[in-house]
Formats: C-alpha cells, structure tokens, sequence
C-alpha cells in the first residue's frame, strides 16, 4: 500500500504541476475555461495521506534552473499489475472487467491504472457515432435500464435507415447492405458515453488518469514490455528545461494493455520492434470528418440515421457520408474520406465542406447552427490488416489493432469486445503466473474464436473491391454480391494494392486536375480556422514540436515540388502551410514549409499519407490536444 499512495502523491502532484495547468490553460476559450474540471481527481486516500506523505518529497515551488541535466534525472516510478495506455472505449472496457474480475475475486490488492492523454476523459474521442450494444449489454447490463440511477442518458434509438447515391444535385434511394441495418442500435456521441464509462471505471476501483500522455515504451531485460513513462512537462522549444519543469513518471506493470486508438504512435513501435505485422498486409485508413448542429425543430426526425456514397468525392476515391439525428434537434454529420485517394489536388476538409450544400443537407441544416468540429482517421483494411496483437508483456486491443467493420460502419462493439477478451486472458494469466514475462496466447485464441472475427472475416473483400479499373461503381456491385449471396464464403481474400502514402500520384501525371473548391459561406459551410476554434484544442507554444521532421527544408525541397502542396490540403486542421517567400528564398522554392502545430487536433492524417513518410506525430504535453464536444 505504501507504493500505491507514493504514487497518488506523485500524481496528485503532477496533474496540478505549473506545466500541466499552464498548457491547459494557456489560449483556451474563457467558456472552455470555466467547463475544465481539475486534470485528475484527488481520490480520499490521496487528501488523507497527503501531510504524512510529504516528507517522501515535499512540494515546491523553487523555479528550476535550465540544466539540461533534468532531463536525464531519475523517474519517480509505480508498480501496478495492469496500465493501460488510451481511455477510450477499447481501454475502459479492458479496466472495468479486470477490477469487474478482481472483485469478484476478493483480489483488493489487483491494480488497474490507466493512462490517458487527452486533459479529460472523452476530450478526444470523435465518431459518429451508431453503436450495436452486444459488447455494452455484456459488460454492463443495466447501462441503459430506467431502473438504474447511474444509467447512460444519452442513447437515442435508431427508428429508421436511409440509404443514398449522391449526384451534384440529386439523392437516388438505394438499398442498404444488411450490415448497415441498424434496428435495435443506438447513436450516441462517443465523447459522452467515454466520460460515463471512465465513471463506471472508477467506481470499480480502476485508477484513471487523464492528462498523462504515455510516450515510452519501457522493456524488461528479456526484452519484453515492462510498462511506459509519460512525457516530461515543461520542456522548452529549444528542448531545454523551463522553471515549471516536470520529469515524467514510469509506470511497470506485468501487463501493458495500448489502446491508442487509430495509428497509435506507441503502438506503432511496438508493433516495429515484435514484427507484428509479418503475417498481414499493411492497414489502410480513412480520414472521418465530423461536425454537430443544432437544428430547428421542423427539421428534426428523431432516430433517423442516413448514410450516402457518390458526390462530392471522384470515381476513384472511396468514401461516403452520413447524418443522424440525436438527442434534442441535434445532428450529427460528417464525411469519411479514403486516404488512398490520389489526386493530391483533393482536400477532405474542403470535400466535406462543400458536400453540406446539396440539398440532402442543406434541407436539414437550414436556418441551424454549427456547434462543434473534428476529425479523426479510422482503419480501413480490415480482417486482412490485423496484426498479431499480443507480444511478451501486453497486447493491442480496439482499433489501435485495427477491429473496425467498414460496410457496417461500426467499430465501437468491436474495440470494446477486443478489451474484455483481453482482459479475461490478463487476469487469467496473471493470477495463474505469479513471476516473469507474460504471453497472452488466450487473447488470440479468444480472439480468434470471437465475433469479432467472424464478421470482420465475412466483410473481408468489400473494401478492397474499390480497387477496380470501374472504380467506385465496380466496388458497389461487388459488395453488393458479397453482402447478399457470397457473405464471404469465398476461397479468395482480396489484397490492399499499396499503403496509403504511395497512392498518392504527383501533380504532373496526366490524370490529376487540379480542383476549385467554392469559398465558405460562413452559414453552411466554413473555412478551416473557424472550425479549430470549435474544437477548443490548445497546445503550449513554448515546447518542441510534437509534429517531428527531422528536416524541414529537405522535406520541402523534395514534396513541394512533387505534390505542390499536399500537406496543406490533406491535414483538417491548418497546421501545415507553404508559405510564400519573395527574392528567391526557400531554396528556390519560393515557398517556406511551416507548421502551426498549435492548430492539431491529433488526427494522425499527416504520419499517414506524408509521401516520403518523414513526418512523424508524438504525444505533446499531457492534457494538449482537442476539448471536443458532443463528438
């Protein structure tokens, strides 16, 4: 007990430390400021043992000098029996039926912390979002009865479906294949139910902490994860040490569960150093861009869920929208773009712009108003892209390993499926195994013989068959033939052609047209900064660059002149610019490469479709990033 009270001092102390609060707080809309609750609760244990425990290192106050030193100074340290990396759906689903399984066992002592670096819980979640409940009902039955006082308000139930083919000026029913049906789901908004389900967690006995970006992976000397550390606060742009310097803290534990969600930057390594990816092909992703409305009442049809393929994206670029309605006159819309796409001439952002003035919406959002924004890329291979998800010491659960059903458009189930799979496989293994490194073999044998595999396996060739000289067309017809006859009974699995960034064809090939976007109306449709600033996103100023290229003239050199630009037209958030220069500047470019990194909203397009792939996304200071709202 004594180690797990140094640890709520050291964190207590760290998620009030003048670095974190001063990112926090630093460019952040008053209304914002007045809605941010304290990074982490101080749970009775933590007040109760504060006096008696600040003799183990008191708090101060002394500015620190700008000794590179700290830097390389020993980490305050906690051992725990589970950490998790990622509070999102996946990562609160794997903690609440570890302690749901400890409990049951009489087994106090088993602890579950959990790592999230979005400042609070939800803050960075965004999706459609319709959920199919069969993981939710089987981790926690009542989440949505009357009868429970604590239950999850916000579920609307879908009442009908929509299916359209969109052309410039025209909205064509078409049937919808059976994995779209969504009669007995749910929408919701992902960022709500995250904050009920981090609730739930703690009411259980798991240690949650947002605010705490895990950015290390920590190995064992077998070489075996043993754990992560957070990152150090308070580190200036020159990459020195401010006054309000903080060393990160290592968390060890005997299991080490990343779930980071999309193109996980931890996961990512992980996945590098154990080869998990020598049995599958490469993941594809998409780019998903959201917004939510408020509507007037006329307009609303409560449960109404639409999805739509064709306009405003081009015959050989995969994609489509979708718009539900929810709560109160709210609504949600967005656009999810393929990241194959090649013309490099092709902005998701403006594409998604320019979409809610077809009269499919704009009938809709008539006289409304925008009262949120975001993006976020999503995995797109499938069953073909999964990697193998357990390595010595933890595993890959949710949609950092990739468990997103594309025809269905669903991956919440799934994510939070993975968790508990996981989940039971840790616990089993390390109450059974008391010492060493621990191999969760069960989890992909659980996995294998789960759900989740088999409907991602019976959809496996839909996404692929875009690939095709007819484009998105022959993609649709052959879907079409999976969905309702084949049902993935074939002896065949199509093939992603090529990873994302090397679709992308230069701005000299004879078939890429440069595209003309209209300008924002300002009433439907908005230009990309006045959208930022619905996402309440803020990053201190004064820190390295989270956005890392090793060489920004280079890469200007080499991309400018190949795509003409396309970092400024992929990223939905305005953090890459070419800026003109006069007099020949910029090698010769004419153009300056800049990155606005205070602008990111963590989407982790730029780390996937950069085409020389020099651009690599890190965690910046726990806490930074989006503040999304009803995402």
């Amino acid at each position: 007990m004594a180690t797990a009270r140094r640890a709520s001092l050291v964190l207590f102390r760290r998620a009030n430390s003048p670095a974190l609060l001063s990112s926090s707080i630093r460019r952040s809309p008053l209304h914002l400021l007045r809605q941010r609750p304290t990074p982490i609760t101080a749970t009775a244990t933590t007040i109760n043992t504060l006096q008696s425990l600040q003799s183990l290192r008191p708090f101060s106050s002394t500015p620190r000098f700008r000794n590179e030193s700290l830097l390389h100074a020993e980490r305050e340290s906690d051992q725990v029996d589970v950490v998790i990396v990622g509070g999102g759906p996946a990562g609160l689903s794997a903690a609440i039926r570890l302690k749901q399984l400890a409990n049951a066992s009489n087994n106090a002592d088993f602890r579950v912390l959990l790592l999230e670096k979005a400042g609070d819980m939800g803050a960075h979640i965004l999706s459609g979002a319709v959920i199919e409940p069969s993981a939710i009902n089987e981790l926690l039955p009542d989440w949505n009865s009357p009868d429970n006082p604590s239950r999850f308000e916000g579920a609307t139930p879908v009442t009908s479906d929509r299916m359209r083919f969109l052309t410039k000026s025209r909205a064509i029913p078409m049937p919808g294949p059976p994995q779209m049906n969504n009669h007995g789901n749910f929408i919701v908004s992902l960022n709500e139910m995250v904050k009920w389900l981090a609730e739930r967690a703690e009411e259980v006995g798991v240690e949650v902490y947002p605010g705490f970006a895990a950015s290390e992976v920590l190995y064992g000397p077998d070489g075996g994860v043993m754990g992560v550390a957070t990152n150090d606060l308070g580190v200036g742009r020159d990459g020195k040490p401010k006054p309000s310097f903080e060393r990160g803290m290592e968390f060890h534990a005997r299991c080490t569960l990343f779930a980071e969600g999309c193109h996980g930057s931890l996961t990512k390594q992980v996945i590098k150093k154990f080869d998990l990816r020598r049995d599958s092909q490469p993941q594809t992703y998409g780019l998903g861009l959201k917004e939510v409305w408020e509507i007037k009442p006329e307009n609303f049809i409560k449960g109404q869920v639409s999805h739509t393929l064709g306009w405003p994206l081009p015959n050989n670029t995969y994609g489509g929208s979708w718009m539900y309605h929810f709560g109160e006159n709210k609504v949600s819309l967005g656009l999810v773009v393929s990241l194959d796409y090649p013309n490099p001439y092709l902005s998701p952002y403006s594409e998604f712009q320019r979409m809610k003035h077809h009269p499919f919406f704009s009938s809709v959002l008539a006289n409304g108003k925008c009262i949120s924004y975001g993006a976020r890329a999503l995995n797109e291979g499938g069953f073909q892209s999964i990697p193998k998800v357990s390595f010595p010491g933890g595993a890959l659960i949710g949609d950092t390993a990739g468990f997103l059903n594309v025809p269905k458009i669903k991956g919440t189930h799934t994510s939070m499926k993975s968790g508990m799979l996981a989940a039971n496989a840790t616990y089993t293994a390390l109450t059974e195994k008391t010492s060493g490194t621990v191999m969760l073999y069960a989890y992909e044998d659980a996995l294998r013989s789960s759900t989740i595999w088999k409907e991602l396996k019976q959809v496996r060739n839909m996404r692929p068959s875009f690939h095709n000289p007819l484009g998105l067309i022959g993609g649709i017809l052959y879907s079409g033939l999976e969905a309702y006859i084949l049902k993935g009974r074939v002896p065949w699995t199509l093939k992603h052609p090529s990873p994302d960034h090397a679709a992308t064809l230069p701005a000299s090939h004879p078939s890429v047209r440069k595209i003309s976007y209209p300008k924002p109306d300002g009433v439907l449709s908005f230009d990309i900064l006045t959208n930022v600033s619905r996402t309440g996103t803020n990053h201190e100023e004064d820190q390295p660059v989270h956005l890392r290229v090793k060489d920004w003239k280079a890469h200007a050199r080499r991309e400018f002149p190949k795509f003409d630009g396309l970092e400024n037209r992929f990223c939905p958030a305005g953090v890459y610019e070419y800026v003109e220069e006069d007099g020949g500047k910029g090698d010769g470019l004419g153009v300056r490469f800049q990155i606005n990194a205070q602008n990111c909203i963590h989407c982790k397009t730029c780390d996937i479709k950069a085409p020389s792939q020099d651009i690599e996304w890190s965690t910046p200071q726990g806490g930074e990033g989006p503040k999304y709202y009803l995402t």
